[in-house]
């Protein structure tokens, strides 16, 4: 909570490679572009900036004077510098982006408990979902094949949506023994899709079967809540995770 982004070297010494300053309060997202030449950060300062990977030169900085929660390029190439539409439905505070359908379209979730889909350039919700027994989920994740999205219920359940079935949600295929108590834990997908993973409030890894959804093993990663887990799409042993206890980790 520094207000500060770091960068650093997966492999050999694992140093910290860069420090970008320029943001007044806390970050609260960041991503890079796709040939990572770019990073787009936001934070509670109420500012998104966009930094250049190598110098650390803030190139832009934009604001919509309120806080921004989650940030986001577009995956195409040709559309990773357009602001193209303020898309303005939800009733509470955006939680979590996710591009969808060969990034023609995307997923939002909010503190309104409802999820929405969106046309790219369109700012009109193609779909509403929303029910009286669903919780707000503000951590959302694309599975590889591109045809399942994983979402962190606040209800203690990962639950999982078909995304090229109309976002169908699928009620039988539900993650559970973990415990968020109220914190926006990153789930993600092993690369075969063999596995879920997720951390939780008490600072714990889980790995479920995909297909049985069953709990495969889980161990105590952090010593505080674990917020992001993150398979290694190439070297498929390898997960990261970090945690509140301000650790990265790179697990094997």
């Amino acid at each position: 909570m520094d207000s500060k982004l770091k960068i650093w070297e997966v492999y050999n010494d694992r140093r910290l490679v860069r420090t970008y300053s320029g943001h007044k309060q806390a970050v609260r997202d960041a991503c890079f572009n796709n040939s990572g030449t770019e990073i787009l950060s936001c934070a509670y300062d109420r500012f998104c900036k966009l930094w250049d990977t190598e110098t650390g030169e803030c190139k832009a900085r934009f604001t919509s004077k309120k806080v921004p929660y989650c940030i986001r390029f577009n995956p195409d190439e040709d559309k990773q510098h357009l602001f193209v539409a303020e898309y303005d439905r939800h009733l509470g505070a955006v939680n979590a982006l996710e591009f969808v359908d060969q990034n023609r379209r995307f997923v939002s979730t909010s503190d309104d408990k409802s999820m929405r889909i969106w046309e790219w350039g369109i700012p009109v919700d193609f779909k509403y979902i929303a029910d009286p027994s669903m919780h707000s989920m503000p951590a959302i994740k694309l599975s590889p094949n591109g045809k399942w999205l994983a979402c962190q219920s606040m209800d203690n359940k990962i639950c999982i949506f078909n995304v090229l079935n109309r976002f169908k949600y699928m009620r039988k295929k539900l993650f559970t023994g973990h415990m968020v108590a109220g914190y926006a834990c990153q789930p993600d997908f092993s690369p075969d899709m063999s596995y879920v993973i997720s951390g939780d409030a008490d600072g714990k890894l889980y790995v479920w079967d995909w297909k049985t959804t069953k709990l495969y093993t889980k161990f105590k990663a952090h010593d505080d809540v674990c917020s992001t887990v993150l398979w290694h799409p190439h070297e498929t042993s390898k997960v990261a995770s970090c945690g509140w206890d301000g650790v990265i980790k790179y697990w094997d």
